[in-house]
């Protein structure tokens, strides 16, 4: 155990800036992927073997929300196997920052999983819906297409953003000495945050107050997809005048 304590003192080291980053990332998904980093760091994984391990924990998740009547027991179920799945998501990145065992190819499959989880758990949200949920119209159909659209969308273009913020030389911050981070601005971000979607699952047991959570949760990130397109294009924008 000495040395798992040795391993978390390192990645405590090794952390990304917290600007941008949500109160909930900051303070419960990132401390738990720190210490699945360190547990996996013993165990000799690799970065790439903890994202396979990762996306099973999600997808098992997401197949029960699919194939299984809701009731309390799923609830618990499926929020507690996306909930490690996010927390191991987070650790892969942290052990390859440890350990230099990162690379593109990790980078890309970390990638291709947080995709597929994003257009396989809204769309287990649709099956369910359609198989258990008896909505009081057909029209209910349409709020997992999207939130869909609107979680695909905003990865696309937040990932575009990054590429071209790198093609362009566009500053980012590293993992040194931090600009101050916005505790307002972690707040206003935490209905945007992956970690407090999962948390709607706990829902699941009551259909009436999972649809209506869902539902909200699906105006909020329409709401934060339009800011997010409209601050990216701005800062691409300005990069026009960047030499």
């Amino acid at each position: 155990m000495g040395k798992t304590g040795t391993v978390l003192r390192e990645l405590r080291g090794a952390q990304k800036t917290a600007k941008g980053v949500s109160l909930y990332s900051r303070y419960v998904n990132r401390p738990a992927g720190r210490f699945f980093a360190a547990v996996a760091c013993r165990m000799g994984l690799t970065p790439n073997q903890v994202t396979l391990i990762s996306a099973a924990f999600t997808f098992a998740a997401i197949a029960s929300v699919a194939l299984v009547r809701p009731s309390f027991g799923l609830a618990v179920a499926a929020y507690a196997g996306l909930a490690i799945g996010f927390a191991l998501d987070s650790a892969d990145g942290q052990l390859a920052r440890l350990t230099g065992g990162g690379g593109p190819d990790g980078e890309w499959l970390d990638h291709v999983v947080d995709c597929a989880k994003m257009i396989l758990v809204h769309t287990a949200v649709l099956i369910s819906f359609q198989r258990f949920s008896g909505l009081p119209g057909e029209g209910w159909l349409l709020l997992p297409l999207g939130f869909l659209f609107t979680a695909v969308l905003t990865f696309c273009a937040g990932l575009l953003r990054e590429q071209l913020g790198r093609a362009a030389a566009l500053p980012t911050a590293g993992t040194g000495t931090a600009a101050p981070v916005s505790r307002l601005r972690a707040l206003v971000l935490l209905p945007a945050d992956y970690g407090v979607f999962c948390l709607v699952f706990l829902l699941l047991g009551d259909r009436t107050a999972f649809r209506l959570g869902y539902a909200a949760l699906a105006a909020v990130h329409a709401l934060f997809l339009v800011a997010f397109l409209a601050k990216w294009f701005s800062e691409l924008r300005a990069l026009r005048t960047v030499d």
